[in-house]
């Protein structure tokens, strides 16, 4: 029962990540708004190359959902592009290590906003893992409970 109201949680989280990187990313802009829209969308994307440590127009954020939990996975896009391949990693391992210790300050210095779930996966953080593992092109952070 535990083990299922935990993976209930982790769940929430990854769809929460997935959703407001997929619905900001792709929110229609209403002309009397592109202006403030763009600038927003500016500043995001240059708060999230900063945090992260690469380009974000080079990479492509994968949001899994796997029988043990979930998986951030982050590549590059281009498979030449050694650079964003070693930042993606140094990033991730770091988020890892930050996740592991209940510290969820990296999506919300991106994206403004605390992640729904986040509090509960503070709580429950002994009982969550998060391992990090470098796939082709970048790496992964594999979450389970």
């Amino acid at each position: 029962m535990k083990t299922h109201f935990l993976r209930s949680i982790l769940v929430s989280l990854i769809l929460a990540i997935a959703t407001l990187v997929s619905v900001y990313a792709q929110q229609p802009k209403k002309d009397n708004d592109n202006k403030m829209s763009g600038m927003a969308d500016e500043q995001m994307n240059k708060r999230g190359d900063h945090v992260m440590g690469f380009d974000h127009t080079k990479t492509t954020h994968h949001f899994l959902l796997l029988e043990s939990g979930g998986s951030i996975e982050i590549t590059a896009n281009n498979s030449d592009d050694v650079e964003s391949s070693e930042q993606i990693r140094m990033h991730l391992k770091h988020i890892a290590k930050m996740f592991a210790g209940g510290n969820f300050n990296a999506p919300m210095l991106i994206h403004n906003q605390t992640p729904p779930g986040v509090p509960v996966m503070q709580e429950l953080k002994s009982e969550i893992t998060y391992d990090f593992e470098e796939i082709d092109r970048g790496a992964a952070v594999r979450i389970s409970t």
